[in-house]
């Protein structure tokens, strides 16, 4: 039988008191906590499955509660969402969200707390790729790595990183909407994804992570994947969700 295998780790780093970070995975939630070592699940394809990082805004207030928010609400609608449409409308529907709990037109001290989003959707025959804000989705195959999401990033220098965003869920005093990235790709089963946030991608160097997911799968890459992240000084939260399809 077809089948995803989702092996994910989410750690605080290095010099973060606290983790803002939050994970869905299929059902699953690990929502601003820690895990000691990777947890991988596997899910029959067909009914719609969702993976998603959503990392709350640094120096906002209530990142964790954000990030918590979007993770929760993908869990719980990821078996409906079957096309891009649905996508989209659940992450506008998440935009929304973040920014009533945070008092809506009300000043509150969680006013303006938003969270980026990352993820894939995996149905039968494609992966639905989706992103707001600057955690990533990245793919890799025989052609090498690649990355699948779109950075919502200002201009930057070339080989310099920004933890500014153009665009998130919540995030402000007043309601913004958002434009979703969306799109769909063939599900070819020799093709891995990683969803991550920027807590792996800032500090660690693309060559770096496609060397990591040629040695390694499942738990494993997941764990070298962190480590590398730790070992370049762990500046920010962690996330990674590793997916690798199979049929038996």
């Amino acid at each position: 039988m077809p089948y995803v295998a989702v092996s994910a780790i989410t750690h605080p780093g290095l010099l973060r008191e606290r983790n803002e970070d939050s994970l869905a995975v299929g059902p699953w939630t690990l929502c601003a906590t820690v895990t000691e070592s990777p947890q991988t699940l596997v899910f029959p394809l067909g009914t719609p499955v969702a993976v998603a990082v959503a990392d709350g805004l640094g120096g906002h207030p209530g990142g964790d509660l954000a990030s918590s928010l979007v993770a929760r609400r993908i869990a719980m609608l990821g078996p409906a969402l079957d096309s891009e449409v649905a996508v989209r409308d659940a992450l506008n529907a998440c935009n929304l969200a973040v920014y009533q709990a945070a008092g809506g037109d009300e000043p509150t001290e969680l006013t303006a707390m938003g969270t980026t989003v990352a993820g894939v959707v995996v149905r039968e025959d494609v992966v639905l790729v989706f992103n707001v804000g600057d955690s990533q989705v990245l793919a890799v195959d025989g052609d090498g790595l690649r990355q699948v999401s779109v950075d919502d990033n200002p201009p930057h220098p070339p080989g310099r990183t920004t933890s500014l965003v153009t665009q998130c869920l919540g995030g402000s005093r007043t309601f913004r909407q958002v434009d979703p990235h969306i799109s769909t790709e063939p599900l070819e089963p020799g093709t891995r994804y990683v969803v991550c946030s920027d807590g792996l991608t800032d500090p660690v160097p693309v060559d770096t992570v496609e060397e990591i997911l040629r040695e390694h799968e499942d738990g494993r890459a997941a764990f070298e994947l962190w480590r590398a992240a730790i070992e370049a000084g762990g500046p920010d939260n962690i996330t990674v969700a590793v997916l690798r399809f199979g049929d038996q």
